[in-house]
């Protein structure tokens, strides 16, 4: 393992780590590893600095925090301890990592007081995804592109973390956050990728088990049945929309979920299937976003027949507007392609 620590930029850091004795130690090693990263990215989430830390030292916010907190660890113990080793291993405060891993479950509960929306909530509202999913005889591909804020760049790295049990994952990581609200894939040959969803304040089940613990859950599944059952299991606080790929069975499925157990799927099949940042399915009431209904429009109107053609609809900016290719303060930091059938 590098002794070196992550400082911000451009590269995209990689860390593996071997096999540990605890989950706390896991955290322990990652933190420790991206303390600069981590450090950097709380200084500078003016989100967090002035909305979520305000609002956790509020009766409402401590007792919003009391509850996601005690749910969540008795859900996931494990990782409940990753979380802490984290911010041992990093140097800062857990409540600041809480604050960061629970952001989508506890931004809805901050008052507003009446005033118009900050640039920074705006852009924290528009938090875009965009996944092209198709299998045929030809092809099997879950191609995405990770979306956000330019704030985000150079506050994310890529893990491998190998399990005693002889699991390994590999997942794109946000600084100080669980492994991984974004995407992943372990040796059992499962992966995932996931878009944010908007459900409405009223939609929301306050103090339920957090995006970031299941999708961390994700990393450890045996198969898509399993990975499946884990999604639905969780008694969530806000939905999230997975797209799961199984190498071994050449299948992806597309899961929305919403709280008090709600959830839709399909599986891909020969057409594309192109999911952004709104529910298709599942019938939630839910914020009407501009950008997600444009890139879904868009993505209708172009056909795929190739890999190239799958990945040429991530890369489209014909709408100038609300490009499927972000670019200005909402920026396409990355990608990834699961391609099922090998060349």
């Amino acid at each position: 393992m590098a002794s070196e620590r992550a400082k911000p930029g451009n590269k995209l850091e990689f860390f593996e780590v071997e096999v540990c004795e605890t989950a706390f130690e896991i955290g322990f090693l990652i933190g420790k590893r991206f303390s600069y990263l981590i450090k950097n990215r709380i200084a500078s989430d003016l989100i967090l600095q002035k909305q979520l830390l305000p609002f956790a030292q509020t009766i409402q916010g401590k007792s919003l925090l009391d509850e996601l907190c005690k749910n969540n660890k008795q859900r996931f113990p494990r990782y409940w301890e990753e979380l802490v080793g984290a911010a041992e291993g990093s140097g800062v405060s857990v409540l600041d990592l809480v604050l960061l891993n629970f952001r989508k479950e506890i931004l809805p509960f901050v008052p507003k007081s009446g005033r118009a929306a900050t640039k920074e909530e705006e852009e924290e509202a528009s938090n875009d995804c965009s996944d092209v999913l198709i299998v045929n005889n030809s092809m099997a591909i879950a191609a995405h592109n990770e979306d956000g804020n330019i704030a985000l760049i150079g506050h994310s790295y890529l893990v491998k973390v190998k399990l005693s049990n002889g699991l390994s994952f590999t997942a794109f990581t946000y600084a100080g956050e669980l492994p991984s609200c974004a995407f992943g894939f372990n040796s059992n040959g499962i992966a995932f990728t996931l878009n944010a969803v908007p459900p409405l304040p009223d939609e929301i089940l306050a103090g339920g088990i957090g995006r970031n613990f299941v999708s961390r859950d994700l990393l450890e599944s045996t198969d898509l049945e399993d990975a499946f059952n884990r999604i639905l299991s969780a008694n969530v606080s806000v939905g999230h929309n997975y797209n799961l790929a199984d190498v071994r069975s050449r299948r992806i499925l597309n899961i929305e979920t919403a709280s008090r157990n709600r959830y839709a799927f399909r599986e891909a099949g020969p057409e594309q299937f192109f999911h952004a940042n709104m529910y298709i399915h599942l019938q939630i009431q839910q914020e009407q976003n501009e950008s997600s209904l444009r890139r879904q429009r868009r993505a209708a109107q172009l056909s795929v027949e190739t890999k190239t053609e799958a990945l040429s609809i991530l890369g489209d900016w014909e709408d100038e507007e609300y490009p499927i290719y972000m670019q200005g303060n909402q920026f396409a930091l990355c990608g990834t392609t699961y391609n099922l059938f090998s060349d």
